[in-house]
């Protein structure tokens, strides 16, 4: 009897004798790996996806030509929490479940986000690229305690920041449509939020409406205030944001996960007080440990609970 094909893409996953391989090859299935630590192109995943029956997927793009090659599956299950790149519809229409391992990164990515806030406060990377120009420019920064930040999208990452930055005496609003308890954290209406924060942390999955925060939105935020996005950089109006930086009212916007990436220079992220980040805030040993267990076990028992089990 032939054992069931399994497919796996992630960078971190793929790699040769990876903890996640060993697990599946155990389990009784055939594994395959067609770019091992490597993030494959449409052409890799529509040459390889024809009779897997489970695919743990990474970042890539699994669109509807891919997902019409997928003779035989029957799941996908990401490393990660978003589903974005995966095109839901012709998922739904080829009967093929969609699995994330949601909240595996989540500590990984409040921490991140707690950082880039604490840098956007104290002025770190104009500072920083001034005395490399050899200028010795000391701004005065601001400090965390007493400070409101505003959360929105109030979901694992988004309560996990919370709670790291009421540790350092941070005071804590948030929104979400979709959370009715925020516990002790007051739940405002966005436009309420992006008034009273002087950090705006966004955790929110993007949306087929457009961005998030546009011209209107972005006008509504507190000067000088601290804008961290470790979502995606749909969620923002990247022209009227670089509108609002030349304006001088934003004194930090950090991003770190694009839709296409690596993205293209731009003006944006050449900008003095701009902060991108190659996609870092699930890149932790810890985070890439529990997002690849999950992913694993999640196929694992989605298949077994299709009948499908390895020699």
């Amino acid at each position: 009897m032939t054992a069931p094909r399994i497919l796996v893409t992630p960078r971190s996953m793929s790699v040769p004798d990876s903890p996640a391989v060993r697990r599946l090859r155990s389990a009784g299935f055939t594994v395959v790996t067609p770019t091992p630590g490597r993030q494959p192109t449409g052409a890799d995943l529509a040459a390889t996806v024809p009779g897997v029956v489970g695919w743990i997927a990474g970042v890539e793009s699994i669109d509807a030509d891919v997902l019409a090659r997928a003779d035989a599956l029957k799941v996908i299950s990401r490393n990660g929490a978003g589903r974005d790149a995966i095109d839901a519809t012709a998922a739904d229409a080829a009967g093929v479940q969609v699995l994330t391992a949601r909240g595996a990164n989540a500590q990984g990515v409040a921490e991140l986000a707690l950082a880039l806030t604490l840098m956007g406060l104290r002025g770190l990377p104009e500072a920083s690229a001034a005395l490399r120009a050899g200028q010795w420019r000391r701004g005065t920064g601001r400090e965390a305690a007493g400070r409101t930040l505003g959360v929105v999208g109030f979901g694992a990452i988004g309560r996990r920041l919370a709670g790291l930055a009421r540790g350092l005496g941070m005071r804590v609003v948030a929104h979400d449509p979709f959370v009715t308890d925020g516990g002790d954290v007051p739940l405002l209406p966005l436009a309420d939020l992006l008034r009273s924060s002087e950090v705006v942390s966004l955790h929110v999955p993007p949306s087929p409406d457009g961005p998030l925060l546009g011209s209107a939105e972005l006008a509504l935020l507190r000067d000088d205030v601290v804008l961290v996005n470790t979502a995606r950089s749909t969620l923002v109006d990247e022209v009227a944001l670089l509108a609002a930086l030349e304006s001088g009212r934003i004194a930090l916007y950090s991003v770190d996960a694009f839709d296409r990436e690596p993205p293209e220079p731009s003006a944006l992220l050449a900008h003095p007080r701009v902060a991108p980040t190659p996609h870092l805030g699930a890149a932790t040993t810890e985070s890439v440990r529990r997002a690849s267990d999950a992913a694993v076990d999640n196929l694992l028992a989605a298949l077994t609970a299709l009948g499908i089990r390895g020699t």
